[in-house]
């Protein structure tokens, strides 16, 4: 198996022993995106705002892999709080057409890093 790490300069740099993504087997498999933005190392405020800086986070991980967010095949949303699922879907469906969004799970967690309000990973086909 042939493994590559992906580090993107537009997305934040990881804040442990990870990467930010791994392609192996004509996968991209992404680590948890935080919402953190990579220029100031800050969360903005709200969950509709977190959102879409994980998920602009994401993408600048997979334009450094080649890829668009057309390609993400699977997400996983990890939520502070289940309240949050709708502004969160709100801006989650901003980034993906209707009638070809990935599979995705979203699930309640008792806490995320820094206390995040979102976390969100993917995995792509390159």
């Amino acid at each position: 198996m042939m493994k590559n790490i992906i580090h993107s300069a537009f997305a934040p740099a990881a804040i442990g022993p990870y990467s930010q993504a791994v392609v192996a087997n004509g996968l991209i498999y992404t680590s948890g995106q935080l919402p953190i933005n990579p220029e100031t190392g800050a969360f903005p405020a709200g969950i509709a705002e977190q959102t879409k800086q994980s998920l602009q986070n994401i993408k600048a991980i997979l334009a450094e892999a080649g890829v668009g967010m057309d390609r993400i095949i699977k997400t996983t949303v990890f939520l502070s709080d289940m309240e949050n699922f709708g502004a969160m879907n709100a801006v989650y469906a901003t980034f993906f057409p209707e009638g070809d969004c990935p599979a995705r799970s979203a699930v309640e967690v008792a806490r995320l890093p820094k206390d995040a309000l979102v976390e969100i990973e993917a995995i792509a086909v390159r």
